[in-house]
């Protein structure tokens, strides 16, 4: 349990810079050349192992001299932000494509509607575009927050004790590997179901009924 908060801290940081690198990809997909750089983005981050994502952060940057020589070294050096980095990247390659399939459910009547009453681009994305895109993204989303909860175990391989480290350490002085590992694992579906009923609950106050919309 003493290694819980770094699992949270690095799950909640991950989805929120995820989340943010995310919709500027989408954003950037607009345009000629972005839609080209979202394209071979989704497709070497979704296409290769977060683990092998992590060691070339981790081990292949490090092992470059003019890494050394940045201003970046300080933050390459240390595990906890090379891993929060790994996922970050990671994790935007798989909710971009999660936000395209939410902003292709907002309709042409819809921001038609929004244009002809006046309201701007920047409002237009902000009170119409993106609300219906998020409420469409939902369900597929909380399969990315749980994937993503459970991908922090990865970052035990470069030394950073979050729960799967922690409860690795603990077998290796206590030989207890079962007891330890079924409990690791409780603890993950534990807040796996707390995610999922929260998602679910938000699902349905977004839901169109909520709002007089039928």
């Amino acid at each position: 349990m003493k290694a819980l908060p770094l699992t949270l801290n690095l799950t909640v940081l991950s989805l929120a810079g995820g989340g943010c690198l995310a919709l500027s990809l989408n954003l950037l997909r607009l345009t000629r050349a972005g839609a080209w750089f979202y394209r071979g983005y989704v497709f070497l981050f979704r296409g290769t192992p977060l683990l092998i994502q992590i060691f070339m952060i981790y081990y292949g940057l490090g092992s470059l001299t003019f890494i050394h020589e940045s201003v970046m070294w300080p933050v390459l050096r240390s595990p906890y932000w090379c891993g929060l980095i790994a996922l970050i990247l990671n994790d935007a390659a798989y909710t971009s494509e999660i936000l395209r399939g939410g902003l292709n459910a907002v309709t042409h009547q819809s921001t038609e509607a929004a244009k002809v009453s006046g309201m701007s681009a920047f409002l237009r994305l902000r009170r119409i575009t993106l609300p219906i895109a998020v409420r469409q993204a939902l369900p597929a989303y909380s399969n990315e927050i749980i994937s993503m909860l459970k991908s922090t175990s990865l970052v035990s391989t470069i030394s950073l004790m979050e729960m799967t480290g922690m409860a690795d350490a603990i077998v290796s002085s206590t030989f207890r590997a079962l007891e330890v590992f079924l409990i690791a694992a409780i603890i993950y579906l534990v807040i796996s179901v707390v995610v999922s009923y929260a998602i679910s609950r938000l699902e349905k106050h977004l839901s169109p009924q909520n709002f007089g919309v039928h």
